[in-house]
């Protein structure tokens, strides 16, 4: 629900009630910081005994305030005798929800807290307080969750991605299905685990070179930024791309060549063998460094060929897949920089020895 729709919505924790001070001083704490976030117009506490305001007392207040709806949220850590019968008693829906309508107010009842990540989050912290062991600071705690929660949606869409295309693995090596698993996730099209071709000896080619610190050479500066440096430079690998080098300009304008192929021509000459090629953008790379190996100019270890379009595309993909060198290409119009990342990302993950990260 956007905020403005929550503009008239009035919030009521209900606690349990104690004749001692700090079951109120909790309650009204929880209350006060939910005030701070201002998603709520109202936010007021009530008791189920011993304690006011009672229910019904704060469901008139409330009503009072100009709410047009009241949500109850019980502050009982789970479902129970006084959570699904003694309070919904108390908040007398029966009685008070036709004369609240009348009214044009409505009630909502919410449930405990429950087993919560949250909570666990929160118990964890007490458990190493009582150790005397130290506590992570509160942003650190934010960053692990959201670390963890990332794991778990990575984790989830990986589900749902072997569901989706299980077929499809079952018909390839298994050294080949992180690759294709992440050009899915990557793209969210389950087609892609049909265009997608790979050599025999592709995978066992790109990680090795990986580990070898071998160069890699990007068509444009586009793959180049998605390749993440730091995790590259413990093989101690580099990234380059020659796309907006001078040399390559004037290549292009003496030899009438595209920049592209002008740029994959200069990164050839300064040395490619042994290294991986990542073209995810440019045709005309592709058809230039397929010319080269077949002269015998370079032999890299591995030629990722992915470039998107409606013009060259498809036909310099298929000119990559008859050269005698390891390969991975994307059959059709389809591909662009971003499935030559995730492939690349896919192959430095399982040279760090993951599945997929």
């Amino acid at each position: 629900m956007a905020k403005a729709a929550l503009d008239k919505v009035g919030l009521i924790l209900i606690g349990h009630g104690s004749k001692l001070p700090h079951n109120r001083e909790n309650l009204e704490k929880l209350a006060d910081i939910l005030r701070k976030r201002s998603k709520f117009q109202t936010v007021e506490i009530a008791f189920m005994i011993r304690d006011t305001p009672t229910i019904p007392e704060a469901i008139d207040a409330m009503a009072k305030k100009g709410a047009s709806k009241i949500v109850l949220v019980p502050a009982f850590l789970a479902p129970g005798v006084h959570t699904t019968q003694e309070i919904p008693e108390l908040i007398g829906v029966k009685e008070k929800e036709p004369q609240l309508k009348a009214r044009g107010i409505e009630l909502v009842y919410g449930e405990p807290l429950g087993s919560d990540e949250r909570i666990a989050d929160i118990l964890e912290e007490k458990a190493l307080k009582a150790l005397g062991q130290e506590v992570k600071k509160d942003s650190e705690v934010v960053d692990a969750y959201s670390v963890a929660a990332a794991g778990r949606i990575v984790d989830k869409s990986m589900k749902l991605i072997r569901e989706a295309i299980g077929a499809d693995l079952a018909k390839v090596p298994k050294d080949q299905v992180p690759i294709i698993e992440r050009v899915v996730h990557t793209t969210a099209d389950p087609e892609f685990a049909k265009l997608l071709v790979i050599s025999d000896d592709a995978v066992k080619a790109g990680v090795a070179a990986i580990k070898a610190g071998a160069k890699i050479v990007t068509d444009v500066k586009m793959v180049k930024a998605g390749i993440n440096d730091a995790r590259l430079k413990k093989f101690g690998g580099k990234v380059a791309t020659y796309m907006n080098d001078e040399r390559a300009m004037e290549l292009a304008k003496a030899e009438s060549l595209t920049r592209s192929a002008a740029a994959m021509r200069l990164a050839i000459k300064d040395g490619l063998d042994g290294a991986i090629i990542l073209i995810g953008n440019a045709p005309t790379a592709a058809v230039e460094l397929a010319e080269q190996v077949k002269k015998g100019a370079v032999k890299p270890a591995l030629i990722v060929a992915v470039p998107v379009g409606y013009v060259g595309a498809a036909e310099s993909k298929e000119i990559v897949a008859k050269l005698p060198v390891p390969f991975i290409i994307t059959r059709g119009r389809k591909g662009g920089s971003t499935i030559a990342v995730a492939v690349f990302n896919a192959l430095l993950s399982m040279a760090e020895g993951k599945r997929y990260g």
